[in-house]
């Protein structure tokens, strides 16, 4: 008996949500509180997920020592013996002293070998898997159901105060609170009519828990019956040689129309910052609510708003002009959403074409005779240093040209068996007389081996393929393109707090539902006799309500096989495609037409890409070579005058991105039609200019700030 295995689990489970947060996530930018209940979330989720099987083994010695001990007992019938206490399994030693005979005329019976349980080695105190179970479990709940969704309609909210923020919030989630409430208050009187059963706090914590894993368990089926075959399905597509770059082409197609959407939308709304921005004036007291809104828009385009430096007098005469504080508070939330928009699309765009250009460069080695993998110049390269000095390009080559396709190939078979083994056991875990459930037939023939860490691989395997297959499904099937999880700091934190969300509320049903097909859940066998888990004893079986679960065995397994063979001859698809949604569709005309559009927006892209880099490149070269002479010449020869400066730029060559036009221009002169009223009045104007910005620098400080609000809530 050993606590390492659960401190290391522990340890590395947090390091795990640390460094996927950090790949995901943007520290430096997102708030410290998102960045706090996310990471709680997703620990506490991934806990279970690897804690879960230590206890399963740990329920299976204990199962052990309750089996056994009535055989103890009965070769010592005839002594007197001490009493066992089999319920306290830190210390074997107990039973086997108790299981001598106390009289010295029995002691051959010594001799007589007497079946032991061996302890895992994973094996904790009684105390401890329960305790951790309560903190895990309802912290959780509070963050899935009450914290996370205030936050994600706080981070939304358009208010400039965190009072003001909050109640916006709370005003959102009242329908959805609402609707929860009603849920409860149904089950609630439902329960109260019973004659039976009496209502108190431990029968009002049941009710709540089991709500909780019905409305889980159904989201589960729908999840599970497109995860199941889509993500062995995928996996094995991938080795089809042109299938992945023709899709890929389908979803830059696609998706160019709605970044244009959300290019047009942002412009719109920095249109109308522009115009409330001329309205405002510097020393107005809603000034600072337009610098809160321009913080909140990219930095490419926060330094189009032009300043609006004159002085604000008379609050009376222009105020009908002025927009209210209600305005900005819309335009600010549309603000909010719009980046968030913008940002998401952006992102989605620049992974969708950076992977087209790296599956074109593996497209364009097969055909190649060279066995050196030789990448263009757009591909990226994410790989460090050291891995390199191993993975060398002849490697590589050998890898993603020849190798990586068998690869994905059994692979995808692979998953495809553990998806039928799944589907099988979930069809037919309720029956017990014979055990047809195959992941129960594997666990028990293990128990009986005592091959305890067979058990908690293959359960940690087991959970994590159901968790991805569910997960899997949320971000492929995105509603109306609200989230999006995207690497390399991509992520929002309104997608943030909706995986953390997903994950709290997903993973405790799915996990019992493992403890179901496993035959560890006593509500399903029906057996007494059985030893619970730790995690059973605290969040409860894997019921639903009383009025839903009569026909649960019948109507869980049905729902679920039809959902893995429509998903299988991807019937939704099809539906969604004649209806008019674009979908991928290999047999269709609008499909291929769509394919071919983004193969010449990739080609497009690249052509950009590469006058970028040459005009880049000319720069750097002429400033190379004519820069550095004239930096030089200043350090030798001193100061020059302006004169000196203008003669030598006439000797000096012009760029290669300069031509006869642009030269013009810039030798053109301002032509003065006002005379000297207008250069009196640009000096005027100027020094105003010059005071008015002092000023509302010392009074605002500066706008142009590219850093956001560190502080612990937003924009106070």
């Amino acid at each position: 008996m050993s606590a390492g295995p659960l401190v290391v689990e522990i340890i590395c489970t947090c390091c795990l949500a640390a460094f996927l947060l950090h790949r995901y996530g943007d520290l430096r930018k997102q708030n410290i509180l998102t960045t706090l209940t996310t990471f709680i979330s997703w620990y506490f989720s991934f806990l279970i997920i690897f804690v879960l099987p230590l206890d399963v083994s740990s329920t299976f010695y204990r199962q052990c020592l309750q089996d056994k001990a009535p055989k103890i007992l009965t070769t010592t019938t005839t002594t007197t013996l001490k009493p066992v206490n089999v319920t306290n399994t830190s210390d074997t030693s107990t039973i086997l002293s108790s299981a001598v005979p106390s009289s010295p005329a029995l002691q051959g019976l010594n001799n007589v070998p007497v079946p032991l349980c061996q302890v895992p080695l994973s094996h904790v105190p009684e105390n401890v898997l329960p305790t951790l179970w309560q903190v895990v479990y309802w912290t959780s709940q509070l963050l899935t159901w009450i914290i996370l969704p205030i936050m994600q309609s706080y981070s939304t909210a358009g208010d400039f105060t965190v009072a003001g923020k909050i109640k916006t919030a709370l005003i959102e989630n009242a329908i959805y609170y609402g609707s929860y409430l009603l849920i409860f208050g149904v089950i609630l009187i439902y329960v109260v009519a019973k004659a039976d059963l009496q209502v108190d706090a431990e029968r009002l914590k049941v009710i709540g828990i089991t709500a909780s894993n019905t409305w889980g368990l159904f989201l589960l089926i729908l999840l599970l019956g497109y995860g199941l075959v889509e993500v062995p399905r995928s996996v094995y597509n991938s080795s089809k040689k042109g299938f992945v770059l023709s899709k890929t082409y389908f979803k830059i197609s696609k998706l160019s129309t709605e970044k244009t959407e959300a290019d047009e939308a942002l412009e719109d709304v920095l249109d109308e910052i522009k115009k409330v921005s001329e309205k405002i004036k510097y020393n107005h007291p809603l000034r600072k609510h337009i610098d809160t809104i321009l913080l909140k828009c990219p930095e490419t385009m926060r330094h189009a708003v032009p300043q609006n430096n004159d002085d604000y007098e008379d609050y009376n005469r222009s105020s009908i002009d002025i927009p209210s504080e209600k305005t900005l508070v819309r335009l600010h939330k549309r603000v909010i959403q719009d980046s968030q928009n913008h940002h998401r699309t952006h992102a989605q765009w620049n992974s969708l074409m950076q992977k087209a250009i790296d599956l074109e460069d593996v497209e364009r080695n097969e055909q190649s005779s060279i066995t050196k993998f030789q990448r263009s110049q757009h591909s990226s390269s994410m790989m460090p240093a050291f891995v390199r000095v191993f993975y060398t390009p002849e490697i590589e080559w050998y890898w993603r040209c020849k190798v990586y396709f068998w690869v994905m190939r059994v692979c995808g078979v692979i998953l495809a068996v553990v998806t039928f083994m799944v589907v099988w056991s979930e069809c037919l875990f309720f029956v017990k007389d014979p055990i047809l459930s195959l992941f129960a037939v594997f666990i028990n023939a293990a128990k009986h081996n005592y091959d305890y860490v067979f058990i908690e691989l293959s359960s940690i395997l087991t959970i994590a393929y159901l968790c991805f297959c569910a997960y899997y499904s949320i971000f492929q099937i995105r509603i109306l393109n609200l989230y999006y999880i995207a690497p390399h700091h991509q992520t929002d934190e309104f997608s943030l707090m909706f995986t953390g969300m997903m994950l709290c509320r997903l993973t405790p049903p799915m996990c019992l539902n493992f403890l179901g097909l496993i035959h560890l859940d006593s509500h399903i066998t029906k057996e007494d006799n059985i030893e619970e888990t730790s995690y059973t004893k605290i969040m409860g079986h894997m019921d639903v309500i009383s009025f839903i679960s009569d026909g649960f065995n019948i109507y869980f397994p049905i729902i679920l096989v039809l959902l893995c063979i429509c998903t299988f001859f991807s019937l939704g698809s099809r539906i969604l495609h004649f209806l008019g949604v674009q979908q991928f569709i290999g047999d269709d005309d609008m499909t291929q037409e769509l394919v071919d559009e983004g193969r010449q927006i990739v080609q497009r892209e690249k052509r950009n890409r590469d006058r970028k880099l040459d005009s880049a490149e000319r720069r750097r070269e002429w400033t190379e070579k004519f820069g550095a002479t004239s930096r030089s010449s200043d350090r030798v020869i001193g100061p020059r005058t302006d004169r000196e400066r203008a003669r030598e730029k006439e000797t000096v060559a012009r760029s290669p991105d300069e031509n006869d036009k642009t030269e013009l221009l810039k030798e053109a002169e301002p032509i003065d039609y006002t005379g000297e009223l207008s250069s009196a009045a640009d000096t005027d104007f100027s020094q105003g200019y010059q005071r008015s910005s002092t000023l509302r620098s010392n009074r605002f400080g500066s706008r142009t700030s590219n850093a956001p609000p560190r502080g612990i809530f937003d924009d106070v």
